[in-house]
């Protein structure tokens, strides 16, 4: 006796994702370099706090750490964008808003910090400018009339 295999439905062809529009992968990109920096610069103070001769090791100690910890927000955001979550876009916001004001204490310092306040501010202007971008925006599924995701 043989038995008869049940014909199989074709597969169903599933569309390829849409990929990330251009705007929110350049966001996220500008966004992790923002947090790779406060990191970086988190653990060059608590190295000199630990191996250095700073005026006040506690201080540069503290000083490294809270900074470490602050480059969470934009790294994890960075992440988020790079994979389209919706909840991303806020915390990407709040780290250049908070940005702008760090850039202006760097430029009233004058100095070598011009320089660095200036690709500060241009790098939250432009993060800005690319999350509030229409085409941004409903990559992310905000916007008018978006159902909760």
């Amino acid at each position: 006796m043989s038995k008869k295999q049940p014909a199989q439905a074709p597969a169903p062809t599933v569309a390829p994702p849409v990929g990330l529009p251009g705007r929110l992968t350049a966001a996220a990109g500008l966004t992790a370099l923002e947090g790779l920096a406060l990191a970086g610069l988190g653990v060059y103070m608590l190295f000199v706090g630990i191996a250095g001769d700073p005026d006040s090791p506690q201080q540069a100690e503290t000083g490294g750490i809270t900074l470490l910890a602050l480059a969470a927000l934009p790294l994890i955001a960075a992440r988020g964008l790079r994979l389209g979550r919706r909840w991303s876009r806020g915390p990407a916001l709040i780290t250049q808003l908070m940005a702008l004001p760090v850039a202006w204490t760097l430029y009233s310092t004058g100095g070598a910090m011009i320089a660095a306040a200036v690709a500060l501010a241009l790098a939250a202007v432009a993060v800005v400018a690319l999350l509030v971008n229409p085409t941004a925006t409903e990559a992310l599924g905000i916007g008018p009339g978006e159902q909760a995701r």
